[in-house]
């Protein structure tokens, strides 16, 4: 249901891995700008370089959270395709290469009904996720993606 092409994989990996590096950098020099405000000891600099302190770990921690949801995510979607239980519709593409959103639209219900009769069912999850993406809804997209990691369990 997804328009990747053979480098799809790789410009995404890519692209996560450069703007974490970059998100890392960028966290370091806030450490030590936060460090050097601390060692001023006015209380108004202290303030600012215990939150230059204190954001960077909240940062950290965001994206070792979207880290795992994308491993977890991709550990599904190996796993479904493997089971060959990846939605097979070949949908039509924009000229900009994104999918013809009126007819992923047209096709969501069919995935939408198959989550609500199992609600169990990661399988069901996972493919209503992918038929959100398609649809454009990339929020509710994560939420089923999420459902299907949870129904999945920790045996990924």
């Amino acid at each position: 249901m997804s328009p990747g092409g053979r480098w799809s994989g790789w410009t995404t990996y890519l692209g996560v891995t450069v703007m974490t590096l970059l998100l890392a950098l960028y966290l370091a020099v806030a450490v030590l700008y936060g460090i050097a405000l601390i060692r001023v000891a006015e209380p108004v600099a202290v303030s600012i370089g215990v939150a230059l302190l204190v954001f960077p770990f909240l940062g950290a921690g965001v994206i070792a959270a979207e880290l795992v949801f994308t491993v977890r995510g991709q550990a599904l979607a190996r796993r479904l395709e493997a089971e060959g239980g990846m939605p097979t519709e070949e949908l039509p593409l924009m000229p900009s290469g994104r999918i013809d959103r009126k007819a992923a639209d047209a096709l969501f219900p069919t995935y939408e009904a198959a989550a609500k009769a199992d609600p169990e069912n990661w399988r069901a999850w996972f493919r209503l996720g992918l038929a959100y993406d398609a649809c454009g809804d990339r929020r509710r997209a994560r939420w089923a993606t999420r459902q299907a990691i949870r129904l999945a369990g920790p045996a990924l």
